[in-house]
């Protein structure tokens, strides 16, 4: 079923929208919260809270990309989650190694979470992001945003883990100059 179908079944309110949600992009929404949260109950319950979510939010919603429009629903809900459970400690996982990796280009006042959600940086990001090649914003947004492992990143593109960790190196740095050239305080 193509996108358009299941937003119309969602406008219609048709609980067969949430089925075909689940049949479609049921394991793209289940790789980006396992990614960020590594433990499976914990994932399936994100997985269901990105439903109840699209099925709230659409109406009045409309996604004009429904797969990214549930990738950051995802992502978001699966956040919150591992915020709440790593709340006195630190624990493994993608989300603690690509915080800390980005804490260099952006940190300071809270926490790295409360500066990306400001519109100012967000907006720096997304003019770094779209000066890169198409493959040096991929990886950037492998690493940062799907919180892929370097080892993951680099079997995908074939290169070295060496390389794949010296280019989000380099990146950083990009961005790191990028932000303070437009005023945003680190």
């Amino acid at each position: 079923m193509d996108d358009q179908a299941i937003l119309d079944l969602y406008w219609a309110r048709n609980e067969q929208a949430i089925a075909a949600t689940h049949q479609k992009y049921g394991s793209w929404c289940r790789t980006i919260a396992h990614r960020i949260l590594m433990i499976q109950e914990e994932t399936e319950e994100c997985v269901s809270d990105t439903y109840m979510t699209a099925w709230n939010k659409i109406p009045p919603e409309r996604p004009n990309i429904f797969q990214a429009w549930l990738g950051k629903i995802t992502r978001n809900l699966a956040l919150s989650r591992y915020r709440k459970l790593h709340a006195e400690k630190r624990g493994g996982g993608q989300l603690d190694l690509a915080l800390e990796e980005l804490e260099f280009c952006v940190s300071g006042r809270e926490t790295i979470d409360s500066e990306m959600d400001s519109r100012a940086i967000v907006s720096a990001i997304n003019r770094f992001l779209a000066d890169q090649s198409q493959i040096n914003r991929d990886i950037f947004m492998r690493r940062y945003f799907h919180m892929e492992s370097i080892r993951e990143i680099a079997r995908d593109y074939r290169m070295t883990e060496s390389r794949v960790t010296s280019l989000l190196f380099r990146q950083r740095k990009q961005l790191k100059s990028v932000l303070e050239q437009e005023g945003i305080e680190l």
